[in-house]
């Protein structure tokens, strides 16, 4: 009856088998009564069932009806159970929080933070934030910042929340813990940075480092600057990054990790789906959404970094496809979330590669992708982004030209590299 009344009610039968046979039960004058109030004397907050004596195959059975509860969680012994398939699940401490922040429409966020104060926070922070907000709305806000700050509940009776703390942290913060590197493969990793900052530093600090390690395509068109084309959408990165940090589960002390691979980018965040959600949930786009940090999203949809909430998933989807790129993998995993976003498949590069396995190396297969992506790219730049010595990359581009793969067009300055398609 607990774990009925903890998800979505359900009813219990009384005069079945396990088989499902009818069985009928017996019943004396008080016994439904007695039923009831041991249901009730035992459950917190009581649980008083609807039952119902029923007729079935000229046998008498019982139904108890037990609602969902509007205050949850309910509980038996001082435990806690919820309802999953054909089973009673116990719940966890995580899950008994989350159940009764939902059910008086709050977040973990909203509360106060006993480790920190307004003097953790940085003004200046808050200033950029509410000046953010004026640009959106085009009103000025006349409130002084703390007081705009209890005015969207940030500070609650004169109190830092834990949103509060991890939107405007002034320094180093404890539990925003974010590492991000690019990896030449799964043990090598050739640049990373770790973050403990604000959450509106974060995105851009993530999102900035990202970019630096993209290859872009420079498409010349009518306009008098050039279009550039990067090998992943960076409008999905942005939907991803700023996802993963509103709805991290920051209780966990594990940190979110951003992986840059040649071939694709991993995101993995603590806290899986929030309010039982489901990956399939996700992808049919037929779901209410639920919000694990509503102060946080607040946030930022008053700055204008989420447009809807609950649309993001979409988006991204959205993107990629229009991008033409193969559709993000979403999973849980360890205890969290992971997105999984993939490049832009080469397909020029692979129909000259494709020919020549045999004959290219690694390093000579990445400097003909790289061409690709900039036709002007200069010796210096090729030797930082493969992590070879300028020597090594004329001896790779002799070897590539005398193989028929790219020539030069023009002089060694002022001049471009051109791939050869058609190269056999």
């Amino acid at each position: 009856m607990v774990a009925f009344s903890n998800t979505k009610g359900g009813i219990v039968y009384i005069g079945f088998e396990d088989s499902r046979i009818v069985k009928g039960v017996q019943l004396g004058k008080e016994t439904t009564i007695q039923w009831v109030n041991e249901v009730k004397n035992k459950t917190v907050p009581a649980i008083i069932p609807d039952i119902q004596l029923l007729e079935i195959e000229g046998k008498q059975v019982v139904s108890m009806h037990a609602m969902e509860y509007p205050v949850k969680p309910v509980s038996f012994r001082n435990k806690y159970f919820k309802r999953i398939a054909n089973s009673n699940h116990l719940m966890s401490t995580d899950e008994i929080a989350n159940e009764h922040l939902k059910t008086i429409n709050s977040s973990w966020d909203f509360y106060p933070d006993p480790n920190h104060n307004k003097d953790d926070i940085s003004i200046e922070k808050v200033r950029l934030f509410i000046n953010t907000i004026e640009q959106n709305t085009q009103c000025k806000v006349e409130l002084s910042e703390l007081n705009f700050l209890a005015k969207l509940e940030i500070v609650r009776n004169a109190r830092l929340t834990f949103g509060g703390y991890l939107l405007f942290a002034k320094d180093y913060c404890t539990i925003s813990d974010l590492q991000i590197g690019r990896f030449k493969s799964p043990t090598t990793i050739i640049d990373s940075i770790s973050l403990n900052t604000d959450l509106f530093t974060e995105v851009n600090e993530i999102i900035a480092f990202i970019k630096k390690h993209l290859m872009v395509e420079y498409i010349i068109t009518g306009d008098p600057q050039r279009a550039e084309r990067y090998n992943y959408p960076l409008e999905a990165i942005r939907e991803i990054v700023i996802n993963m940090i509103v709805h991290r589960d920051y209780r966990d002390r594990s940190a979110s990790i951003i992986k840059i691979f040649d071939d694709r980018i991993d995101f993995f965040n603590p806290g899986k789906l929030y309010g039982n959600l489901t990956i399939k949930d996700l992808l049919s786009d037929n779901y209410t959404s639920q919000t694990r940090n509503k102060l946080i999203a607040k946030a930022f949809k008053e700055a204008g970094l989420i447009e809807r909430y609950g649309s993001g998933i979409k988006r991204i989807l959205t993107i990629c496809k229009a991008y033409g790129v193969k559709a993000p993998m979403f999973e849980e995993a360890a205890q969290g979330f992971k997105v999984t976003l993939f490049k832009v498949t080469d397909k020029v590069t692979d129909s000259v590669t494709d020919k020549v396995t045999d004959k290219l190396t690694t390093n000579q297969t990445q400097i003909i992708r790289l061409i690709l992506t900039n036709r002007n790219i200069t010796t210096m730049e090729l030797s930082a982004k493969i992590q070879i010595s300028q020597r090594k990359i004329k001896a790779n581009l002799s070897k590539l030209k005398s193989l028929g793969l790219v020539k030069r067009i023009g002089p060694s300055k002022g001049g471009y590299w051109e791939v050869i398609p058609n190269a056999t």
